[in-house]
């Protein structure tokens, strides 16, 4: 029988965390359940046995996917199995990678995969708070040389109170939703929205998270402790690697005499992006030209490649540390010149062009109905999303080539959270909303350029956002006793710093944001605040740039904006309004060219009438509501006469609405013929007096509205 080894994690609210090992696939390097209630989550961890020296990356890969049996469904469309994945796993997928990837040691190359999956789902706790935790306990199992464990807990407030791995119905009404993933003395991760709250309550939700976070760290160190390790030493093999450092020692030597005076007096030009690149391309190509045969570059090109990055890192990261001084001349808190414009692309309903230094966004805003709205399909939820936002980085943008496979993980990514920079101050509107961002120049904080261009664009389209907001990329250099925060970052700011630091929010607060810290040990609560600070100077600093273009969003659409006119009718009358095979509304839509939207919702049947022509709507309108016409009672309406009987005539009193006036509610004095007083084709005034409880007939009256004899009239 397998030896089922267990850890136990008591969380504030009762609830429990089950970490086990030993059971499920044991032939993977590594692998661990995660349970919270009955939702269960499988990581696995799988280590390459050769070294990869070829890639100028840490060859990680993160996998997150949802089974649909876990929340008892069935997948959708005609193929009925799990697809590629969804935009929520591969979220989950960027936030798991994210709090792992720093903690490998830079010496590690071998080839790792993770892979995590939601085997059963009981809808009291989301799992992607979760799929850190488990990603870190396999690695913890497998003896991997990594500096954790770690964690990530999704944590919100919810009326003032902090909840912990919360359920998707608490998440709702949350004005502060994170996911923050952390080692057991340093924040390494956060991502999340925000309802326009301090930077003082920023920070306490993170330290509440890191108290939460530190008791499943050392669960994973109890478990790990219960188990034989000793096959952790295959992963790297020391006299070899150091064999290969040898070997490399003299390129090494070589490049840094030849090249770091070289770079150090680009740098100090203040040259822009292209054109210091191409100089730094000049001065290692020239290397390999007079230093290295065709056969060494062949052999250790990739190898000169990464330490000439790290060249390039050390020259980047004296200028600011020594010298204070950012490769474009800023000082530290300088945001770079800021240029926009708005309706931009005449034939769109909003539009704004955003650069900000060498990053430029051209956003668009486009306005449908319902029907246009995302539709969210997947084992955690069933949603419509009326407000969405998409992405796009081309290659173009960065002077680059490489083919087009589809969305990238990190343009889902960025677009995902300038959705949530904006998400909570779209107001209530009948409009379903996408935005679309194009990143046509990027040199750094393309996504917080897509917010303000984002923002720009909606008040362009004159959605009555409640505040603009605006968003800027932090960057933080620490050694030894020395650091520098600087505002608004840049490309190689982002890549050779510790920390990146996107922040979103209004003139009141904070409404997104995402960390990423590279250099795990140092930051302190006291310095993080201290980023924040400058992070709001920055941030009002650009808005107010941003409201120079455009104080307030427009009062009027643009003239091919479509127009939507939405009302209720009782449920009763749907059929009739669609008729027998939708003859009804098919032959409305037709004559007045617009799109109609029925859907029964309660008691009542939602009409959504969208179309360009005032004129045409309305004529849409008045053709429904005579369909589903109700009376209101006590009021008067004009009435035609439509037949005569012996013992009332019926008349309209709305197209196709019939009723019967009663011979004895026509006037007051008694009729022996109704002809007396009325013939077919007669106006009359009568009152809706309410509907017959016994026959569910209208009540018609006109002799209320008529003077009585020998009295006033009392209507």
């Amino acid at each position: 029988m397998t030896d089922i080894v267990k850890e136990t994690i008591s969380m504030k609210d009762g609830r429990t965390i089950v970490l086990e090992t030993g059971l499920l696939a044991k032939q993977a390097d590594g692998s661990a359940i995660v349970r919270v209630k009955d939702t269960m989550l499988l990581a696995t961890v799988v280590i390459s046995n050769e070294i990869k020296n070829e890639t100028n990356f840490f060859p990680l890969t993160v996998d997150y996917r949802e089974k649909y049996s876990a929340g008892g469904k069935i997948p959708g469309g005609f193929i009925k199995r799990e697809g590629r994945p969804s935009n929520e796993e591969i979220l989950t997928m960027r936030l798991v990678d994210r709090v792992i990837r720093p903690t490998f040691p830079e010496w590690f190359k071998k080839e790792i995969q993770i892979m995590i999956s939601l085997l059963s789902y009981d809808q009291t706790v989301l799992p992607d708070g979760l799929a850190g935790l488990a990603a870190s306990t396999a690695l913890s199992v497998a003896g991997v040389p990594f500096h954790g464990p770690i964690s990530e807990i999704r944590i919100i407030r919810l009326k003032g109170k902090f909840i912990i791995n919360p359920s998707l119905d608490q998440l709702k009404e949350a004005d502060i939703d994170m996911i923050v993933g952390a080692s057991s003395n340093s924040i390494i991760m956060i991502e999340g929205e925000m309802k326009e709250i301090k930077e003082s309550e920023f920070l306490e939700s993170i330290m509440m998270a890191h108290e939460a976070i530190k008791p499943q760290i050392e669960a994973q160190i109890r478990l790990s402790n219960k188990l034989s390790l000793s096959k952790k030493y295959h992963f790297f093999d020391e006299d070899k690697e150091s064999i290969n450092e040898k070997e490399n020692e003299s390129f090494k030597k070589k490049l840094f005499s030849f090249s770091y005076e070289k770079i150090d007096k680009i740098y100090s030009n203040f040259l822009d992006k292209k054109t210091r690149s191409i100089q730094e391309k000049i001065i290692l190509n020239n290397f390999k030209k007079n230093y290295l045969t065709e056969k060494e570059i062949e052999k250790k090109e990739v190898i000169i490649d990464q330490f000439y990055e790290k060249i390039k890192k050390k020259v980047t990261r004296s200028f600011l540390l020594k010298k204070g001084i950012r490769l474009d001349g800023r000082t530290n808190k300088q945001i770079r010149s800021i240029y926009s414009i708005v309706d931009y692309l005449p034939g769109v309903h909003g539009s704004a062009l955003f650069s900000r230094g060498e990053t430029q966004s051209l956003t668009t805003v486009t306005l449908g109905s319902s029907l246009d709205a995302n539709r969210i399909n997947n084992v955690i939820m069933e949603n419509q999303e009326k407000f969405y936002l998409h992405y796009n980085f081309p290659p173009f943008s960065t002077g680059e080539i490489r083919f087009l496979r589809g969305v990238s993980r990190r343009e889902v990514g960025h677009g995902n959270l300038a959705q949530r920079a904006l998400k909570n101050v779209i107001p209530n509107n009948p409009y379903t909303i996408r935005v679309v961002s194009d990143i046509l120049e990027s040199n750094g904080s393309s996504s917080m350029a897509t917010v303000c261009a984002s923002s720009l664009a909606l008040m362009d389209a004159g959605i009555p956002i409640k505040n603009p907001v605006s968003g800027i990329a932090m960057g933080l250099f620490m050694e030894n006793e020395q650091k520098i925060i600087i505002s608004d970052i840049i490309g190689e700011e982002d890549h050779f710093g510790d920390i990146d630091l996107k922040i979103t929010g209004t003139k009141y607060g904070i409404t997104a944001c995402q960390m990423d810290v590279k250099k795990i040990q140092g930051l302190t609560y006291d310095l993080l605040n201290e980023i924040l600070m400058q992070a709001l100077e920055g941030r009002i600093f650009i808005l107010k740039k941003m409201l120079e273009t455009l104080p307030k969003y427009r009062k009027k659409m643009k003239p091919n904006t479509p127009k939507i006119y939405t009302f209720n009718i009782p449920k009763d009358f749907i059929g009739s309004v669609i008729g027998t095979g939708g003859k009804v509304i098919q032959e409305i839509q037709s004559c007045t060219n617009t799109n109609i939207l029925i859907e029964e919702k309660g008691e009542f049947g939602y009409i959504e009438i969208i179309g360009k022509d005032d004129q045409k709507i309305e004529k849409a309108i008045d053709r429904i509501k005579q369909i589903a016409f109700v009376p209101e009672l006590g009021k008067v309406y004009k009435a035609k006469v439509k037949s005569i009987k012996d013992f009332g005539a019926f008349v309209e009193i709305s197209k196709g609405v019939e009723g019967l006036l009663h011979i004895s509610e026509i006037g007051w004095k008694r009729l022996k013929n109704i002809k007396e007083e009325l013939d077919i084709g007669d106006i009359i005034d009568v009152k809706f007096m309410g509907m017959d409880e016994k026959n569910k007939k209208m009540k018609l009256s006109r002799k209320v509205l008529l003077p009585r004899p020998g009295k006033k009239n009392e209507n």
